[in-house]
């Protein structure tokens, strides 16, 4: 079967998982933990899909290793033990993944967690074994620095024009670019879908549900 691209890479938080208002609520509670000034939920929402330090220091510019270390701590506490925010996945996600594994596309995760955070959400979904690669923030560079992309469609062996980026946030985009690969914004994540349009994605959807009709559109074409 002919297919548009051998690899598509998803983005987590924000495309596959609706962690958004969890993220948030957990750098909040950090902040407030540690008496600092908080920041706006949208300066906050700007910073889902960044490694974590980098988010950090995105947040609190010239925090140095000892405070991006304490609020590293908070947050991972509250995220991990303390919050009970839903994090649910949208609408289809297991479906389409399981789909699009059986017409034989090779699926790989890039995302601004942490290992042991993809580790633990892999398992808590039972979606670990659908895909091929994955790459996390503190085993690369992190987005938008295409490093993890190129790390991916290295372990596989793909070409940059076989690989696909599927993301919410302009990082996304930024990254695949860098890469030399196409990109396919999601309209329902963090950052607007003009700010995603900005960085020439091939197109968007607004459900991820979505790209198994958009993908059978890029054969006919």
């Amino acid at each position: 079967m002919y297919r548009p691209f051998e690899l598509l890479v998803f983005d987590w938080d924000g495309t596959l998982m609706d962690s958004e208002a969890r993220i948030v609520d957990c750098v909040r509670a950090a902040v407030i933990d540690l008496g600092l000034e908080l920041p706006a939920d949208d300066s906050i929402r700007n910073i889902i899909g960044l490694g974590l330090t980098e988010a950090i220091c995105t947040l609190f510019p010239g925090a140095d290793d000892r405070l991006v270390g304490e609020i590293t701590r908070r947050y991972r506490h509250h995220f991990v033990h303390a919050n009970k925010t839903p994090s649910p996945l949208f609408w289809g996600v297991e479906e389409t993944l399981r789909a699009l594994e059986s017409q034989g596309y090779l699926l790989a995760i890039a995302t601004g967690k942490g290992r042991p955070g993809l580790d633990r959400v892999l398992d808590y979904t039972g979606l670990g074994g659908l895909f091929h690669a994955t790459r996390c923030a503190d085993e690369a560079f992190s987005k938008p620095h295409p490093e993890m992309l190129l790390q991916i469609m290295d372990e596989l062996g793909v070409e940059a024009s076989d690989t696909l980026m599927i993301g919410d946030t302009e990082y996304d985009m930024q990254m695949a670019n860098s890469a030399g690969a196409e990109a396919l914004a999601v309209s329902y994540g963090v950052h607007a879908l003009e700010r995603l349009l900005q960085h020439d994605p091939l197109g968007h959807l607004n459900a991820i549900s979505e790209i198994t009709d958009w993908l059978g559109e890029c054969r006919a074409g």
